[in-house]
């Protein structure tokens, strides 16, 4: 049995930065999970992030990206856009100057229990907390609508974040379902993986090859540390302005470093079209499109993305934490410090998008996530 004033959960970007905030202000903790898990095992290597050096991790602005690359006698324009290795790098970097380590735990299962928390891993070790952050990935939250998943023969679908290994990919063909950064980029990787076909079908017009403004995002979320219930006082129609401001720039976009590499004539971009009909033959999969197309394929890929059900968290399924968790629309409710109903337990990262806005689902919100946790610690 471990004890500890506050059991961060989760070694992510969000993770990370609450573990350098408690460092910061001198609050005893201790971190579980593998460092950076997700973005190692779910993002494919060669892959690009879409933020820039200013998303960095430090809620005290000095373990900085642009400090990170000064050590390294480099500037942002020798590193953007930010490749997934020189992110690994950069963290790694970030966790040795502010002294984290993380037992590489995994936790089974988080109980209430006199006034505190259990967590208990799969090894059957527990830790006993008087608080608990949950900062989780997005693996528990991938999207597959049910619509889509009836049309489809199992086992011959992955989602992005399963698939993210194209050793194999050699020779094959692959039909791409989605319409957004994922669905170009893993295109884009599949063809330099030596692909023989690569078709992309969305139910939309073709997103724009433009560079993202990111820019009015900053200064906002900054903001959000002085004024946290900002988001939530809104009309719901001043969200939607918002979400769809952010929308237009993340989705209505995809990066334009990606254009040459797609300018290929094995990949076959189809627009406004959705599957009709999928039939298994043998080793293939025909797949039937709303423009009356037929394409054989080799394996659907699904670029589909992420949709919070808090439920879908096994460490709190398996305990005793949802029968006493309020939620709303899938989303746990949150105060302005993202403890939830629970007291002592927070959640951030992409479950405190629907309190604190759509921001929450992007690093951009981890230096701010932490100091608002730490503020109420």
């Amino acid at each position: 049995m471990h004890e500890t004033d506050l059991l961060i959960i989760g070694a992510g970007p969000f993770g990370l930065a609450v573990a350098a905030q408690a460092s910061q202000l001198g609050i005893e903790h201790v971190v579980v999970g593998k460092p950076m898990e997700f973005w190692r095992k779910n993002m494919p290597a060669g892959m690009y992030l879409r933020s820039a050096c200013d998303w960095h991790l430090d809620p005290a602005d000095v373990h900085t990206i642009d400090n990170f690359l000064a050590e390294r006698g480099q500037i942002a324009k020798d590193v953007e856009p930010l490749s997934l290795e020189f992110y690994l790098s950069y963290v790694q970097w970030f966790q040795k100057q502010k002294q984290i380590t993380s037992l590489p735990l995994h936790v089974e299962r988080l109980d209430v229990s006199n006034g505190g928390f259990i967590a208990t891993t799969m090894d059957r070790d527990a830790i006993n907390a008087r608080n608990v952050v949950i900062a989780p990935g997005f693996t528990h939250f991938k999207n597959i609508p049910a619509e889509l998943r009836s049309r489809l023969p199992p086992g011959r679908f992955v989602h992005t974040c399963d698939f993210v290994d194209f050793s194999t990919a050699r020779n094959k063909r692959y039909l791409i379902i989605g319409g957004r950064q994922s669905a170009f980029e893993w295109a884009a990787l599949l063809i330099e993986a030596g692909a023989s076909a690569v078709y992309i079908s969305h139910r939309h017009d073709s997103p724009a090859f433009a560079a993202a403004d990111w820019s009015w995002v900053n200064p906002l979320v900054d903001a959000i540390g002085d004024h946290p219930n900002w988001f939530r006082r809104l009309s719901q129609a001043e969200k939607d302005d918002v979400n769809h401001r952010l929308w237009a720039e993340g989705r209505l976009k995809v990066e334009p470093w990606l254009e040459a590499r797609l300018n290929n004539d094995r990949v076959h971009v189809r627009p406004c079209t959705e599957v009709v009909e999928c039939i298994e033959n043998n080793s293939e999969v025909n797949v039937t499109l709303s423009n009356g197309e037929t394409i054989t394929c080799d394996q659907i890929v699904l670029a589909t993305g992420y949709k919070v059900d808090i439920t879908r968290l096994p460490i709190l399924s398996a305990g005793n934490i949802l029968d006493q968790l309020e939620t709303r629309n899938g989303f746990p409710v949150l105060d302005d410090h993202f403890q939830t109903s629970i007291k002592g337990l927070f959640i951030t990262s992409m479950p405190a998008t629907q309190d604190f806005g759509p921001f929450f689902a992007f690093t951009i919100s981890a230096r701010v996530s932490a100091k608002l946790i730490c503020e109420a610690l």
